[in-house]
């Protein structure tokens, strides 16, 4: 894991270099704490901030090919390097280190620009080749780890993090409202789009080559239906076995480091399986790691505890109170770029910060397993609305909302007459491919309500859904099973624009720490595409096929337990004894809201006055409040450049 940054400047004279790419890669430090490189080659220009795993002694970045004529920088792990680098060697190719990276280049000068699709990893790959005064910039498939790139001044500029693209360009960023406004729909931007102008992101799955005629973005992979390579006649048990052959092969690549790996424990399936994997399956030791909270309605320690003991891992807790998550907002928000709707990535750091003083930088985690296997209320929810949609008037079927939510203090369905009310709109759009967001997406948008007047007026004729067919919808969607659509817009929106990104990438790094997520392994991926959504939710019953394949490894009780969304406290996590906390009540102040024009200084003010009472109880109100509260603090930090004091957990030096 590092942190990558270069430019490519084909004006001619050679108007950036070296002290251009310190700048950059100085901000990166966190990324890559023990050590940097650079290449400066006529037009283009490499840097690298290094986090060794890998070839500790001789995996220093920038790596060229034998005769220097290709260089590449990376961000990420190559997993199947070592079975890469022997068919490379049997090709004639010489290697001068041990490291993944190494074979990134060697697979170039043998498959050229296809080269990507022989890599399973996680990646962002910059790739120099001098010949053809060619650079290349690709991103693994889901979209684990960043890359961002902008136009200034007639040179591309190119980098793991925003932040490093500012520290070239010397400027101040100015907000992109479509692309927050997006964040406040969808919970994250779409396609290439950030909230800042000019920024954009190199999405999954592409790789984009650029030379003096200009650029172009290919798409390599996309998560898909994959029926036709599958046989949909197996049976389930056959599934169930192929799919725990596909995990296990998973963990077992994602377990190759020079340094020790630990994984996280939140007490639920998706974490508890790969936990086991690599004790059952593996002769590899296992340090796990969990999160527990003061607040018991988001606390699962006695879950983790009990898998833990089970499992006979060494096993460490740290435990986040709403202070700690108030206290550490803005740093979090200086490390995502990106506004949120909801503080959960910001107990993770202090979670990454434990793994890191347990002198671990790699930690396996269960992320993709819910997207993957159908796990979310959300793909249960939809199932329902179509069941009911065939006899809108039944009761009966409509009553079969209320057994979603159990973990939920506020549940939108313990009511029966609102969850007919609020589910129920919309309801006969079935073949709609984004039936199953819709009631989520025309709940957060409702956010839009806080924008100062202008900005209304000026979105006012924008249509949301409209945005998300022209970015989200693969022409061959409509063959699909109901439940593949709803998966594919999940991964397009959530997994890819927030839960790998802010409470991924970006919590972990923050600490130098390396999540691996086997579960996203793209074969295992390929794999549970292709199985009927009958193996995967059966009747209202989650990720039924991976129960079956794991169901030897786990006790009944993680085994046979409920999904339970992992979350933290939100608006109450900014006020203390009926308060709100320094920093918040300053960049919340009408004054500065008024300033900086985006929201109505009023209506945030009665929003404000709500959560301080204890008043905000519901999604939409929360989802607000740290949503204007983040927008303000990214203002302030990448708009003004003044960045707001708050606690660090940095324990990097």
């Amino acid at each position: 894991m590092c942190g990558i940054a270069g430019f490519l400047d084909t004006r001619g004279a050679a108007r950036r270099g070296r002290s251009d790419l310190e700048r950059m890669i100085r901000s990166l430090h966190h990324r890559g704490p023990d050590g940097t490189g650079f290449l400066v080659d006529g037009p283009a220009g490499l840097a690298h901030a290094r986090l060794s795993i890998i070839d500790l002694a001789s995996g220093d970045q920038p790596i060229p090919n034998e005769d220097r004529s290709v260089w590449v920088v990376f961000n990420g792990e190559i997993f199947n390097y070592i079975e890469l680098r022997a068919d490379l060697i049997r090709r004639g190719h010489v290697f001068r280190t041990q490291s993944d990276t190494e074979t990134i280049v060697h697979a170039y000068e043998e498959y050229g620009e296809s080269f990507v699709g022989h890599l399973n990893g996680q990646f962002a790959i910059a790739l120099w080749d001098t010949r053809k005064q060619l650079l290349l910039l690709a991103r693994d498939r889901v979209g684990i780890r960043p890359l961002f790139y902008m136009n200034h001044r007639g040179a591309l500029l190119f980098a793991s993090e925003i932040k490093a693209l500012q520290a070239a360009t010397q400027a101040s960023l100015t907000f992109d409202m479509r692309g927050i406004a997006e964040v406040f729909t969808f919970w994250s931007a779409l396609g290439e789009r950030t909230v800042f102008s000019g920024v954009r992101s190199l999405p999954a799955g592409h790789l984009m080559s650029i030379d003096a005629q200009g650029a172009r973005l290919t798409r390599y992979w996309d998560w898909s239906d994959q029926r036709h390579v599958v046989d949909a006649a197996q049976s389930f048990e056959e599934a169930a076995e192929r799919v725990r052959a596909a995990l296990v092969d998973a963990v077992r690549l994602q377990l190759r480091a020079d340094v020790p790996v630990g994984a996280y424990l939140s007490g639920g399936l998706d974490s508890s399986a790969i936990a086991a994997i690599v004790r059952k399956c593996t002769a590899t030791p296992l340090h796990t790691f969990s999160l527990a909270f003061a607040d018991a309605e988001f606390d699962e320690s006695e879950h983790q505890r009990q898998m833990a003991a089970y499992l006979g891992t060494k096993h460490e807790t740290i435990h986040c109170k709403r202070r700690d998550i108030g206290a550490l907002f803005p740093s979090f928000i200086r490390h995502a770029e990106v506004p949120v709707l909801r503080t959960a990535p910001v107990p993770l750091m202090l979670l990454s910060a434990l793994v890191r003083r347990a002198g671990y930088k790699v930690v396996l985690t269960g992320e993709g397993a819910d997207e993957l296997f159908g796990g979310y209320d959300l793909f249960k929810e939809a199932k329902i609305r179509r069941f009911w949609a065939r006899q809108p008037g039944s009761k009966a079927r409509a009553a079969l909302l209320t057994r979603l939510y159990p973990y939920l203090k506020h549940s939108p369905v313990a009511s029966a007459a609102y969850a007919e009310s609020f589910f129920g709109k919309g309801l006969a759009d079935a073949a709609h491919p984004f039936y199953a967001h819709l009631p989520r997406w025309n709940t957060t948008q409702r956010l839009w309500m806080f924008f100062a007047r202008e900005l209304r007026e000026e979105m006012a004729d924008e249509d949301p859904v409209q945005w998300a067919a022209e970015a989200l919808s693969p022409p061959q969607s409509s063959a699909w099973e109901s439940l593949g659509r709803d998966q594919y817009t999940e991964v397009h929106t959530l997994l890819g624009g927030y839960l790998l990104s802010s409470q991924g990438d970006r919590v972990a790094m923050a600490n130098s720490i390396e999540g691996r997520f086997p579960f996203l392994d793209h074969h295992l991926i390929e794999l549970v595409n292709g199985l009927p959504a009958r193996f995967k939710l059966r009747g209202l019953r989650e990720k039924a096929v991976l129960r079956r394949a794991v169901a030897d490894l786990l006790p009944d009780s993680i085994l046979q337990r409920v999904k339970q969304p992992y979350r933290a406290p939100d608006s109450q996590s900014f006020f203390e004894e009926g308060a709100p906390l320094d920093y918040v009540a300053e960049i919340l102040e009408p004054g500065r809201l008024r300033a900086a024009g985006i929201f109505d200084s009023d209506a945030v003010v009665r929003l404000v006055e709500k959560c301080r009472s204890g008043r905000a109880i519901g999604f939409a109100d929360n989802m607000a409040f740290v949503g204007i509260l983040s927008v303000m603090l990214l203002a302030q930090e990448f708009v003004d450049q003044t960045p707001v004091d708050g606690k660090d957990v940095r324990v990097v030096a």
